[in-house]
């Protein structure tokens, strides 16, 4: 069956695979997000949506040398870390993925609605990490509308706060599943199983805390 692995490796840091090719998105440094591991992973490629220490910790990814056939068609989608057209934190990029006929964007820290163009290249999509929490990125009603204009599949929430994880200044994941209108499906683990088939929902991941 097609399929490809989305994990959650806490904040806005994902390892998302394809056979035995894997991509780290956005890890942060080392005690750099309350209460989350540290990233200590293996990867064929590292992606970085901005260039902040909570987003670029390449370092904590070990990137294999060994040559391997990439899967997956990234495309890099631009955007911006606030609504000031960037004054504010610079630019953001989107990561849209595609393999195994699915389609799979990360927002970065996106901090506005996109421009038309790139909702129309996202829309549809399989899958969606996007942030949540707010301050600074979209909060929880700047991330509905977006997800309404890019209606995808699954809605992976990401960028938010709980009792045990996270910045202060971020709303919390409930703030958003109060208002966008799907079924949450809470996972006790924290990686999803991506097919064709998987229904409908927000995908709500557990997040590596330390301590746990």
């Amino acid at each position: 069956m097609m399929s490809v692995q989305i994990k959650w490796l806490g904040h806005s840091c994902f390892a998302v695979k394809c056979g035995n090719y894997r991509i780290v998105i956005d890890p942060f440094e080392p005690e750099s997000v309350p209460g989350i591991l540290p990233i200590r992973e293996e990867a064929e490629m590292v992606l970085c949506s901005h260039e902040h220490f909570d987003h670029n910790y390449r370092a904590g990814v070990t990137v294999s040398k060994q040559p391997k056939e990439n899967p997956f068609r990234v495309t890099d989608l631009s955007s911006y870390h606030d609504d000031k057209q960037g004054a504010l934190r610079g630019k953001n990029t989107i990561f849209l993925l595609e393999a195994e006929n699915m389609r799979i964007a990360h927002f970065g820290d996106v901090g506005c609605m996109p421009e038309r163009e790139i909702l129309e290249q996202l829309r549809g999509a399989d899958a969606v990490m996007i942030p949540v929490g707010g301050h600074y990125t979209v909060d929880a009603a700047g991330a509905r509308a977006i997800l309404e204009e890019v209606k995808p599949r699954v809605v992976i929430p990401m960028h938010y706060r709980s009792e045990k994880f996270g910045f202060d200044v971020l709303g919390t994941l409930d703030e958003f599943l109060q208002l966008y209108d799907l079924d949450a499906v809470r996972y006790d683990g924290n990686s999803l199983e991506l097919t064709p088939e998987t229904p409908r929902q927000i995908a709500v991941l557990s997040c590596p805390v330390t301590g746990a």
